[in-house]
């Protein structure tokens, strides 16, 4: 299944909303398209939005690191929204909360 992304530029940067699930087989697909849009508009903020992920797994975890380090690379930061609760679970567990320039908004109510 072809997983999608909507892509958004707003004032505050620019938001990326997954849709579906990030997984082995769709995280490539994933980190391609966001890393192009990155490199294209070079955003101060790049927020990555999950509210419409039903399914991560260690590959969601991957893909929010090596976005973090393009993000580096173009000086922009990242910001995660839009965490199920699992999925706040599963960013806790695996350490990404003590990362620099990564903010991670819980309970962030705007889900366009």
């Amino acid at each position: 299944m072809q997983e999608k992304i909507i892509v958004l530029e707003e004032a505050e940067g620019l938001r990326v909303k997954i849709l579906g699930e990030i997984d082995h087989h769709n995280s490539v697909a994933l980190r391609s398209t966001i890393d192009s849009q990155l490199f294209n508009i070079r955003p101060e903020l790049l927020i990555l939005d999950f509210s419409s992920v039903k399914f991560m797994d260690s590959s969601g975890i991957g893909l929010i690191i090596g976005r973090l380090e393009r993000c580096k690379s173009v000086g922009a930061k990242l910001r995660l929204v839009g965490l199920s609760k699992t999925l706040c679970k599963i960013v806790s567990l695996s350490g990404l909360e003590k990362l620099e320039n990564l903010e991670i908004l819980k309970n962030e109510k705007n889900t366009k």
